[in-house]
């Protein structure tokens, strides 16, 4: 009894009165779950708490006369992708991979993708990062898009064809794979890995019929179109 009693002391001296192993993933009051998120229509407000997995690069939009920047995000339910969030560079830099924010937006569809658009946002406290799902079984799946925007890994992928945006080394770089007698379409999104990056040398030295994993987020663009991450060769 005693020892349970000193426990319960430490929690709540550490944790400032808080209940002892919080939840880092319970949402705020008035925030979405994911289930709400995905069942609000498209146009309609939103509030959710997400973490941030990765981002693209941070630019300035002389029109709007701020900072842009677009984010990957995901809780243990779903991801999300969060689109040309207005922020200035500094609080760009915050925005790592872990870092637990609060954003309220327009729930926005664009060529399939669901996205969070015109959005403001504050960090929290809080730190997670989810780990790749295997979702080579759900290709050509219908059920592949309730996973939409999550981090998740392709494995035994052949190699069909590279070919760069523009023809142009330093853009995007089309990825067409096959696995099962299917044709599956990716990319390499310069804004997120560029040519400066392991992926994209990498993506870029591939031939046709060799063998990959692949891990990725699972953008969309007319069908799922991962955004690379990681590339193996076997």
């Amino acid at each position: 009894m005693k020892r349970i009693l000193a426990f319960a002391l430490v929690c709540l001296m550490v944790l400032g009165f808080a209940a002892c192993g919080d939840d880092i993933h319970a949402k705020s009051e008035g925030v979405m779950t994911y289930a709400e998120y995905s069942a609000a229509k498209v146009g309609s407000e939103v509030t959710v708490e997400c973490f941030v997995q990765a981002n693209q690069s941070w630019w300035f939009n002389s029109d709007k006369n701020t900072g842009l920047i677009t984010l990957y995000a995901q809780d243990k339910d779903g991801a999300y992708f969060i689109y040309e969030l207005p922020c200035t560079e500094e609080d760009a830099a915050k925005l790592k991979a872990g870092t637990k924010i609060r954003v309220k937006g327009y729930k926005s569809e664009w060529a399939g993708e669901i996205e969070i658009t015109d959005a403001t946002f504050e960090i929290l406290e809080g730190n997670w990062v989810a780990e790749a799902f295997d979702a080579t079984s759900l290709l050509g799946k219908d059920e592949l898009v309730k996973h939409q925007n999550k981090l998740a890994a392709f494995k035994g992928m052949k190699v069909k064809s590279i070919e760069y945006k523009n023809n142009e080394p330093g853009d995007d770089i089309y990825v067409n794979l096959t696995y099962g007698g299917a044709d599956y379409s990716f990319c390499v999104e310069a804004y997120l890995t560029g040519p400066d990056t392991a992926v994209y040398k990498a993506v870029g030295e591939l031939k046709e019929g060799d063998v990959v994993d692949i891990e990725g987020f699972l953008y969309w663009y007319n069908g799922v179109n991962t955004h690379i991450t990681s590339v193996t060769k076997k």
